[in-house]
Parts: structure tokens; C-alpha cells; sequence
């Protein structure tokens, strides 16, 4: 296995006009995954009655689901093809998906549009480890943080402009933004963007992306739809041990291949460690997120001991921590760059992630405080997700930065889900007569109590793993390798 880089690949050490256009268009790009996975969920009523179908959990979670299938064999193909070109052509298979869903005569075409749409979930770690080859690592920091948590600031303003489309057009006219904004972006990547200059020259094992890849997907898939389908379901018994199957027969192989997909054996002390950390800490985060948009619909005057209103605050509380977000990315990128590595700023941003959990527990009744603890939340899961990022790379070699950053999207993606799942349970076993105004079940003040208080265990657990980074990293561990990989491959 060789590194093959570009010697005449200049990186970006300062921030210019060059390096503003490449952050808009690796911003505009990272805007198709919010894109791809939320806006459908504004016509869900509309695809469902379209389809005839009652099946809202596949038509929701299939984008998802095809992403962390997407991501192993993605993330692969970007250190062997390049990060840039990877990247336009996931975009390109985005787009697709979307003139897919378009034309759909079927469920089942729809299906397979969503599952082409998915790839767009590769978009951030694509993006990030662009970002972190082509620029100096003090800037690609900073960057990085823009990249991670850019897109939360069009989350904020895409329902408002979405929905008069919606109106005007149909549900259609989701699919018809998302097709339109994926070959926008691809061009953008493929005029604006340099490529990677360090490449991997090595075979893709393609068997083992179907095999990590499926047994991703299988066992996501029971977690997700398992609350509907029946966990003891035969089918769904079915799938999680296909699933749990696949995943050792992949692990196995790995361990055998000279060259396979993920190299088990480079998965060092710190890589582990840091992946463990993200999926704590992402797990908190979304499940905070679940649970705030139950509590904002409980009306005090149920009495149950927790409540925020009638539902009109969950406009606010969702708003709030999309602006965290990029306050958290943007600042951790900063002080990663200054020189103290991404290992502080992840750790911070986990410590304000409890204090904020462990706040809500007053927080569910009194709505300011509420308030208050949902952008702090958003402020960690910003710092979280660019700090993971930015520490997961230092800690790979040059040729591996690709694959362990699509690692860190999948751990992102399975503590979401798993941890949103684990706590709809806590609720459903606590759920008492009564309904709410939107017509939810409600749940007992213990139950809702219970809840957060596993959240912010989680992000306690979360912050041991940093810890114990902390105490054993170097200096020189903050160093990119990259540097050392391009020189010495120009040598040859």
C-alpha cells in the first residue's frame, strides 16, 4: 500500500476569498443532508395518503438508514479516489434519488430513490476530511467547525421557506429543491474545491462493504422500526440476528484481508476512545432534543408536574439549538486552531451538554429555563460533533482519515438513534390515561425525570473517554499527519 500525493497541491494556511468560496460551497453541500432528511417530513401526510401506505417509520428512516449503509463504502472510496471527487459523485447519486422520489409510481420506487438520496449523509465527513487535506490544520480547524454546524442555521429558516413551496406545489416540490440544490452543490464542489492531495493506492473490498454495510443497515432498522413492528417480531428477530451475523462474519474477514474496508488492527486506543465518546455524547444530545419536543405539548395544566404549553414552544425550543449549534462548532474549531488541539474543546462541550441536561430536570416545567438549557445543548452538540471530527482525524494516519471520519458519522448516527429509541421506551413504560395537545399519551413526572436523568449519565460516561485522551495525548500528537504523508510521498 502506497500514498500518492500531489506535489503541486498548495494548502490553504489563512483565510482568503478562495477559502470563503470553498467554505460556501462545502457549507451548501452539508445543507443537502438536512435537506434529504428533514424536508420530507413535511409532506408526510402527503406521501402517505400518495402511496397509500400507513408505513411513515420507512418512508421517514430510509434516507437514514441508506446513509450509514452508504458511509463504510463511501468513506473507503474518498482515500483511494480522493475527497473531492467522491464527494461530487455522492451529490451526483443525491440527485438522483431525488428525480427518483420524483417520478416514483410506487412505494417501492420511492424507496429506492430515498436509498440513493441517503448517500448525501456522507456529505459531512466527505467535506470535513476535505477540508482538514486541503488546509493548514490551524484554518482546516476553524473550518471544520463552520462545516459541522453551517447547516443549522438553514434549519432554522427551511420550514418557513419551504412551506410556501409546499403549498404552491405539491410535496413533489421537496424533491424537486433537494435534486436541484444536489447538482448546484456537485458543480460547486467540482469548479470551486481542490482535490485531496493525499490518496491511498490499495483495492476496495467490496465484499466487506456489503458486509459491514448490511449489517449496519439490518440492525439500525430494527432498532428503528422495531417499536412498531413488535421487537419480538419474528421478522424483526430475523433481521437484527442477519444483521448481528453479517457484522462478525465482516469483523472476522477484516481481520484475515490484507487490505480490508475498515483496518480493525489500526483502530488504536485513542481512535476507540473517541468514537466511544461521540456516541455517548450524540446519543444525549438527540434524545434531549426528543424529549423537549414532548414536553413543549404537555399543558401545565394537566398538573402531571412537568409541561411547557399547549405546543406553541416548540417553535422556540427547536430554533434555539440550531443556534448553539453553530456557536459551539464555530468556537471549538477556534480554539482547536489556537493551538490547544480539539481534545479541550470536546471536552468542554460535553461538560456543558450535562450542566444543561441535568438542568432540564427543573427545566421541564419553567419554559425560560427550558429555553436556556436547549441552546446550551445545541452549544455542545456544535463543539461535539466539530471537536470529534477535528480529534478522530489527528489520530489516523494520513491514508485511514477518510474511513475514520465516516466512523465518526456512523457512531453520530447510531447514537441518535438507539439512545431516541431507549428513551421512547423510558416513556412508553411510564405512560399513564391522558393525552396532550397534540394528542399525544403522556407520561409520568418520574418517567420524564428518569429520562433526563439517563441523558445526562450519558454525557457523564462521555466525558471519561475524553478524560483519559486528555491524560495520555502528547503535543505531538496534535500535529496532522498529513504534512509529514505528502512530504514524504513528493520525495519519492
Amino acid at each position: 500500500m502506497t500514498v500518492a500525493a500531489d506535489e503541486s497541491a498548495a494548502r490553504e494556511n489563512r483565510w482568503s476569498t478562495r477559502l470563503l468560496i470553498w467554505a460556501a460551497v462545502l457549507i451548501l453541500a452539508n445543507v443537502l443532508v438536512d435537506i434529504v432528511i428533514g424536508s420530507p417530513l413535511m409532506v408526510m401526510p402527503q406521501l402517505m395518503a400518495h402511496f397509500d401506505t400507513d408505513q411513515a417509520a420507512w418512508l421517514n428512516a430510509g434516507a437514514m438508514l441508506a446513509g450509514a449503509i452508504w458511509a463504510p463504502l463511501l468513506a473507503k472510496s474518498s482515500d483511494v479516489f480522493g475527497k473531492r471527487r467522491v464527494l461530487v459523485g455522492t451529490l451526483l447519486l443525491a440527485c438522483a434519488g431525488a428525480v427518483v422520489c420524483l417520478a416514483a409510481p410506487n412505494l417501492w420506487v420511492f424507496l429506492v430513490g430515498r436509498s440513493l438520496q441517503g448517500a448525501a449523509f456522507a456529505a459531512v465527513f466527505l467535506t470535513v476530511t476535505l477540508a482538514r487535506q486541503i488546509c493548514a490544520p490551524a484554518v482546516a480547524m476553524v473550518l471544520v467547525g463552520f462545516l459541522t454546524s453551517g447547516p443549522s442555521i438553514v434549519g432554522i429558516v427551511e420550514p418557513f421557506l419551504m412551506k410556501p413551496v409546499i403549498d404552491a406545489f405539491g410535496y413533489r416540490s421537496v424533491f424537486v429543491v433537494a435534486a436541484v440544490l444536489a447538482a448546484t452543490a456537485a458543480i460547486g464542489v467540482r469548479c470551486f474545491v481542490p482535490e485531496s492531495p493525499v490518496r491511498v493506492a490499495t483495492r476496495i473490498d467490496v465484499g466487506g462493504a456489503l458486509l459491514l454495510g448490511g449489517g449496519i443497515g439490518a440492525t439500525l432498522t430494527y432498532i428503528s422500526m422495531g417499536q412498531a413492528v413488535g421487537w419480538l417480531d419474528g421478522r424483526m428477530i430475523a433481521l437484527l440476528t442477519a444483521g448481528a451475523g453479517a457484522l462478525v462474519w465482516w469483523a472476522v474477514s477484516a481481520l484475515r484481508v490484507d487490505e480490508p474496508l475498515i483496518d480493525i488492527r489500526a483502530l488504536h486506543r485513542p481512535i476507540l476512545l473517541t468514537l466511544l465518546a461521540l456516541l455517548l455524547a450524540a446519543g444525549s444530545f438527540r434524545s434531549m432534543l426528543q424529549l423537549t419536543s414532548v414536553v413543549a405539548q404537555v399543558p401545565v395544566e394537566l398538573g402531571l408536574g412537568y409541561g411547557l404549553g399547549h405546543g406553541e414552544a416548540i417553535a422556540i425550543l427547536l430554533a434555539v439549538p440550531n443556534l448553539g449549534i453553530v456557536v459551539g462548532g464555530v468556537c471549538a474549531g477556534w480554539v482547536a486552531g489556537r493551538g490547544s488541539g480539539p481534545a479541550r474543546p470536546l471536552l468542554g462541550g460535553i461538560t456543558i451538554g450535562a450542566v444543561a441536561t441535568f438542568a432540564m430536570l427543573l427545566g421541564v416545567s419553567a419554559l425560560p429555563l427550558a429555553i436556556v438549557c436547549a441552546t446550551m445543548l445545541g452549544v455542545a452538540a456544535g463543539a461535539i460533533s466539530a471537536s470529534g471530527y477535528n480529534l478522530a482525524i489527528d489520530f489516523a494516519a494520513p491514508e485511514h482519515q477518510g474511513t475514520i471520519a465516516g466512523l465518526v458519522s456512523v457512531m453520530l448516527a447510531l447514537g441518535s438513534v438507539v439512545f431516541n429509541f431507549a428513551g421512547g421506551e423510558v416513556l412508553k413504560a411510564t405512560r399513564i390515561l391522558g393525552m396532550a395537545a397534540g394528542g399525544a399519551p403522556v407520561s409520568t413526572a418520574g418517567g420524564v425525570h428518569l429520562y433526563v436523568a439517563m441523558a445526562g449519565t450519558l454525557f457523564a460516561l462521555a466525558a471519561i473517554p475524553v478524560i483519559m485522551l486528555g491524560r495520555k495525548r502528547s503535543p505531538q500528537a496534535f500535529r496532522t499527519g498529513v504534512d509529514n504523508a505528502v512530504e514524504e510521498a513528493c520525495r519519492r
